[in-house]
């Protein structure tokens, strides 16, 4: 059987590690190897699967709800109140 060794396991790692493999009543090497094994075999996620559902608005939108909300944030950006006037051509 091959051997593998790992070289400058931080402190805290080491810790967690012999704590499982008492928690189990395993060894530290054969509980760093169950872990291995169950990270290896673990079906794999792609990006897709990670990113979040898209929000959904409680009620559908309309597109001339969605202009008017548009013009609207356009005007608020654009008012002389804020100091910013609208660019002329």
């Amino acid at each position: 059987m091959t051997a593998l060794l790992i070289k400058d396991l931080p402190p805290e790692l080491h810790r967690r590690l012999k704590q499982e493999a008492s928690r189990y009543h395993r060894s530290m090497t054969r509980q760093a190897l169950v872990l291995l094994e169950h990270a290896l075999t673990a079906p794999t996620k792609n990006a897709a699967t990670l990113l979040l559902e898209p929000v959904k608005p409680a009620t559908p939108l309309k597109s001339a709800s969605v202009v008017s909300l548009i013009r609207r944030g356009r005007e608020r950006k654009n008012s002389p109140a804020l100091g910013k006037t609208r660019a002329t051509k």
